[in-house]
Formats: structure tokens, C-alpha cells, sequence
């Protein structure tokens, strides 16, 4: 997500699958009572990644109990295993091949006052075919932490032992299944994650249990997959769901000046809300651990967020494209009706249910590789997604849902920076180089609007540019004083010398800075007492507003918000002055609980609503005097409290 700020994103990674030791030469008992804990913890050396905003390990450890091979022991469990089967078993000592998955990562770090706040991310995967229960972790820490959140675990604290254990929605894994967890803890020293101990128990499936197959990276060959086929797809029907209406083609958006319109030309107003994921390697939105999908989609457009921002990696793109589908994390119990479908076609099921519910979707292609600090890469490329692969994810979305105005949106790249002295960085200037975001993004916005030309493409700004474009103007110096600094992919300087061109298709283009308060960083113009004025003249006037003033093309902030406290609070409130006098599009950061330097929307359980945040937020969502908010479909309400674009006009 954000910009210049220090992070310490540590991402210590703690893989450990488990093989359960088989009781042999005896008859097994019903109940898996006699079933020892599975136990280990991680070993492997880190591999270290610095960098001045980046700090990453990485640890990662397997570890199979495998029975003894002994001839005659092997005899002996196979009769083992004949017997159980002819008696209709199902029990955990008799499985072939019992493994767990664990992950346990350390997220983003960030100072609040004296001490740091630390996020811990885990994930339990059941590779076998029984039910796993009573699990839990262990990780040494300070005696004096304080935990600030959590979702999908319970915790205590035993002297300088944190002990993680599963809340209701996480105690048993099905087969096949996964559960996801996180917890954000205040310590006066570091947590590692590398230093965790897992121990979970095996319980027996019963013959008709639910099997939670997620489709892990499976070939699926339904002619429907890359289609708008989003119904239900024959899975149980979620009581929150709703019927979903046909694709329509009558929404599609255009530019006028610094305005966006729609097909008659009428002014609209794009007012939503960040839901992340997709980039993350969950490979659906994030906490869905815990939450309801329908009941969360729902409610979003319940409360009047006319337009979804949806950050994804272009490597998750690709595999779609490639017919290969990362599995998709998320509660089996909680979200039944999705148990079946690959990780794509619950996207075009959230892509249903938001149409059903006349709320539209703008796509962020958020990092080039599925990574939760995939955005601190500062380009659309790496060693692993090339240009190439980047402009193809693109052309993907915009051929495959061109028939579809619920994506109404591509935010080509989020947070293109670095800085002068750095390499690789993103600059903007009339050259043809591959490090030139101004030339990438006229190169992508041209392949996703010949793909689709109805779509809105979403340019993003930098991180740096020259003070003096004559003398440094191809960003030879790497002197920090020669240049203007601002967020991540807030510094649209660059448009003033070198706008973006796409010819006939200028009429698609919007700029989208990103903007924060001083809780994420401490930039130069929060140093003392600000203002309204000193923020429009010290920051956003030069980097980006002047954009709007001078007409030359519609803003759409793309992430803003923070904690509601001080010092963040002032900005805020600022900032959604801006916003609400001039009416500029914006994308809240965001609904998940989980975005460690902001918070969201919802609280720990993803299912709670902020209601002091919401609050603040819906002065600046688009809605008529009498408070029904405005949907930006011609057809379909917004929600139970919103009314259809045609009802306002």
C-alpha cells in the first residue's frame, strides 16, 4: 500500500509439514486418543533481503516422522490398514500420508511511540484426508507485550510464551482445507517468527464429511472458467447471497475535463473502499478466515461504497490466464457455498454478487509477484513477472470481462517508486526506457483500452522527481537534494512536463495519487503544526491537485485513511476536506482489519463495523440530501440503502 515510510518487513516464513506415526501390528482404536502430537519447529537458516525501506527473511523448514521401513513392519501396517478398511474406518493412525502445512510470517513492523508494532500472518493447511483439531502455536516473546489485534485465533500469555490457539470459526480443518490467522503485538524487542512451535492432533473424519477441496493449483478444465459465469455454479446457496443479474453494458464511464460522466454524459462520483488479498497469496479477499463472503459484500454496498478497489498480482493473472488456480484461503464452514470452486471462479462469483448488488469493481494491479509485501518491489516487473507478463495480465482482464460493466476500472500499477539512488526505480520522463512508469503507463493503458476501450485506466504517480528538469531531467543525479519526494505513487509532477498520451483513448484517463497521514510517515510537511493550507502548498498542489485545478484530467485518490487518533486524525480530517469540496474520487484504505499502519473499516472478527471510521467516512460517499447513496449502476440499487444511477437522474 503506502509510500516513503520505514518498514521492517520482515517476512520470516516458517513452512513445516507433518507426517503422523502409523500404530502398526494392532487393532486401532475409534477414537484418535492414542494419536501422539505432531510436533516441530523451524531450523533452516534465513535468507535476508535489505534495503533502506525493506527488511526480509525468510525461513523455511520441512520436516517429515516417517514410519519405520522395516520389510516386516511394513507387512504388518498394510494388514493394518486392509482390516481398518474392511470395518469402514476412517481414522487418523491409518492414513497413508498425514501431512499439515504451517506458515507463519512475520508481516510488516511499525513504531508507535517507543516501541514497535509487530503483525504475525500463519496459515494451517490439512493435506490428508482427516480432520485436524486442537492446534495450536508457540512463539517466545518479551514478557511485557500488549497485543493490540487479532483475528482467527485466541491467545495467552504464559510468562514469555505466547500461546496461539484456534477461536470457534478455526478449530477444525478439513480435509483439504486451510485456515488463515494474524495477530499484531506491541514489544518492546523483536518478534521472530522463525522461532514458533507448532502442535496440532488429528481427529477422524466421518464418512460424510465435508471434503474442503480448494483446488490448489488445479487444471481445471470447465469451459466456464475464464467466462462471466457468476452464479452459484451449483454449490450450496449461501442464505446472504444474492440472485445475480446478467452482465449489462450500459455502464461504461468517460472523461470530460477534470470530471468523470457517464453514457448520457451525467457527472458521477466514484466513492469506495480498498478490499485486499488478491496480491497477498491468500488468493481471495482477506479475512474471510473469519467473515461471511456474501454477508461482507453486502454490507460494503449497504453502507454506501459505490465502487470496490481490488489490489491483485499480475502473477495471479497469469496463472488464470495459464489455467492453473492458487488455492483460495478461506473458512470452509463459514463460506460452504465456495467449497468446489477453483480460486477464479470465486472471483467471478464476487464479481456476481457485486453486480447483484449494483456496485462496481476497479482492478489494482498492486505487485508484479503474489506477495503481502509484494508492493515494496518499486515495479510493474521483476526477476520473476517480466514486461511482457505484466502487459498480458493486463490484456487478460480487460479481453475477458469486455462484455461486463461491473469492472469498470484498471489501476495499471500501484506505487511505482524508489528512489534516486537506488536501483531498480521507477522514473517519469519522455524516454523509451524500461524504468520509465510515463512510457509503461501510456504502454499499458494502450493495451488494456484495445482490448476494451470502455474501460477507465487509472495512472498512477512515482515517488521522486528532478527539481530541475534541464540539468537532471534524465535522472542522472543521485543526490536526494535534486529532487521533489512525496508517497508512493503520489508524485505526478511528471504530468506538467510529460503527460500521459493515449490518443484517441484520452478520454479513459485518470490519475490516481496515493496520500497518508503521519502515522504511516512522518513526511516533511507534518513536521509542527500544519494546516488545510500548508498541506495544499507544501504537498498536494504541485504533486497532483494542480491536475484537477487545471483541468487536465479527473483524481481519483486511490488509498487514504489511517487510525482514527492523533496525529493522524488532523490529516484526515483535512483530507477528506479536499475531497468533499471538490469532489474527488477516492478508494478508502481500507475494510480490512488486517492492514497493520491504517487498520479498516471492520474490526478483529471482519464482521464488526468501525462504526466511528464509517462514520467519518460517509460524509465524502456519493448520496442525495435525504442520505440514499447513489450506486453508479443505471439499473440496480446500491445495496438495501442506495438507489440506481437512473433513479437520480
Amino acid at each position: 500500500m503506502t509510500g516513503t515510510r520505514k518498514i521492517t518487513a520482515a517476512l520470516l516464513s516458517l513452512c513445516l509439514v507433518f507426517s503422523s506415526l502409523s500404530l502398526t501390528g494392532c487393532d486401532q482404536p475409534d477414537e484418535n486418543t492414542s494419536l501422539p502430537d505432531t510436533r516441530s519447529s523451524g531450523s533452516s537458516e534465513a535468507d535476508e533481503e535489505e534495503s533502506e525501506d525493506q527488511d526480509e527473511e525468510e525461513s523455511s523448514s520441512e520436516t517429515d516422522e516417517e514410519n519405520d521401513s522395516d520389510e516386516d513392519d511394513d507387512k504388518e501396517k498394510d494388514k493394518s490398514k486392509d482390516k481398518d478398511k474392511s470395518a469402514g474406518k476412517n481414522s487418523g493412525e491409518n492414513a497413508d500420508t498425514q501431512k499439515i502445512a504451517f506458515t507463519l510470517k512475520n508481516g510488516n513492523s511499525w513504531p508507535e511511540g517507543n516501541i514497535n508494532i509487530y503483525q504475525l500472518d500463519g496459515t494451517v493447511t490439512n493435506n490428508q484426508t482427516d480432520t485436524i483439531s486442537d492446534w495450536k502455536v508457540t512463539v517466545p516473546v518479551n514478557k511485557d507485550i500488549d497485543v493490540k489485534n487479532s483475528w482467527g485465533l485466541t491467545w495467552e500469555l504464559d510468562g514469555s510464551t505466547l500461546i496461539i490457539k484456534p477461536d470457534n470459526n478455526t478449530g477444525n480443518i478439513l480435509p483439504n482445507g486451510s485456515i488463515n490467522f494474524g495477530i499484531q503485538i506491541a514489544s518492546p524487542e523483536d518478534i521472530s517468527a522463525k522461532e514458533a512451535v507448532f502442535t496440532a492432533r488429528n481427529t477422524s473424519a466421518s464418512n460424510n464429511a465435508q471434503n474442503g477441496q480448494n483446488n490448489n493449483n488445479n487444471n481445471n478444465n470447465n469451459g466456464n472458467q475464464n467466462q462471466n459465469n457468476n452464479q452459484n455454479g451449483g454449490q450450496t446457496s449461501s442464505p446472504n447471497a444474492k440472485e445475480v443479474p446478467a452482465p449489462s453494458t450500459d455502464d461504461w464511464l468517460s472523461v470530460e475535463k477534470n470530471k468523470i460522466v457517464d453514457s448520457n454524459g451525467k457527472e458521477v462520483w466514484l466513492t469506495g473502499c480498498n478490499w485486499f488479498g488478491y496480491n497477498t497469496g491468500t488468493n481471495i479477499f482477506d479475512g474471510l478466515w473469519n467473515a461471511d463472503l456474501n454477508t461482507s459484500v453486502n454490507a460494503i454496498a449497504d453502507h454506501g461504497f459505490n465502487l470496490i478497489r481490488i489490489p491483485i498480482s499480475t502473477e495471479l493473472v497469469n496463472q488464470w490466464e495459464d489455467g492453473t488456480y492458487p488455492q483460495a484461503n478461506f473458512n470452509q464452514a463459514t463460506n460452504s457455498y465456495l467449497v468446489g470452486m477453483n480460486s477464479l471462479e470465486i472471483f467471478n462469483y464476487v464479481i456476481g454478487q457485486c453486480r447483484a448488488n449494483g456496485m462496481k469493481i476497479m482492478i489494482d494491479f498492486h505487485c508484479a509477484t503474489t506477495n503481502a509485501a509484494g508492493h515494496n518491489y518499486p515495479l510493474w516487473c521483476d526477476d520473476k513477472i517480466s514486461e511482457k507478463d505484466y502487459i498480458r495480465a493486463l490484456e487478460w482482464i480487460a479481453s475477458t470481462y469486455k462484455n461486463d460493466d461491473t469492472i469498470i476500472a484498471i489501476d495499471l500499477e500501484n506505487e511505482p517508486h524508489g528512489k534516486p539512488d537506488e536501483k531498480p526505480r521507477a522514473k517519469w520522463d519522455d524516454s523509451k526506457d524500461s524504468d520509465n512508469w510515463k512510457y509503461i503507463a501510456e504502454k499499458a493503458g494502450l493495451a488494456v483500452l484495445n482490448k476494451n476501450p470502455n474501460l477507465l485506466v487509472m495512472v498512477e504517480g512515482i515517488e521522486c522527481y528532478p527539481v530541475d528538469t534541464k540539468k537532471n531531467g534524465n535522472y542522472k543525479s543521485t543526490d536526494k537534494s535534486d529532487y521533489y519526494f512525496n508517497w508512493w505513487g503520489g508524485n505526478l509532477r511528471g504530468v506538467a512536463d510529460h503527460p500521459v498520451d493515449l490518443g484517441k483513448y484520452n478520454n479513459k484517463l485518470v490519475y490516481s495519487p496515493h496520500d497518508y497521514g503521519p502515522t504511516v510517515y512522518e513526511q516533511p510537511w507534518f513536521e509542527g503544526s500544519y494546516t488545510f493550507d500548508s498541506l495544499m502548498d507544501d504537498c498536494w498542489r504541485d504533486n497532483w491537485f494542480y491536475i484537477y485545478e487545471q483541468k487536465k484530467a479527473p483524481l481519483l485518490i486511490g488509498e487514504w485513511g489511517g487510525f482514527m487518533k492523533e496525529p493522524n486524525l488532523t490529516w484526515m480530517t483535512y483530507c477528506r476536506k479536499l475531497i468533499k469540496e471538490n469532489k474527488l474520487h477516492h478508494t478508502f484504505w481500507c475494510f480490512n482489519a488486517n492492514s497493520g499502519d491504517t487498520g479498516g473499516l471492520v474490526l478483529d472478527d471482519f464482521t464488526t463495523w468501525d462504526n466511528d471510521k464509517y462514520e467519518f467516512v460517509k460524509e465524502v460517499l456519493w448520496q442525495t440530501d435525504d442520505g440514499k447513496f447513489i450506486g453508479l449502476d443505471h439499473q440496480i440499487p446500491l445495496g438495501e440503502n442506495g438507489i440506481s444511477l437512473s433513479d437520480y437522474y
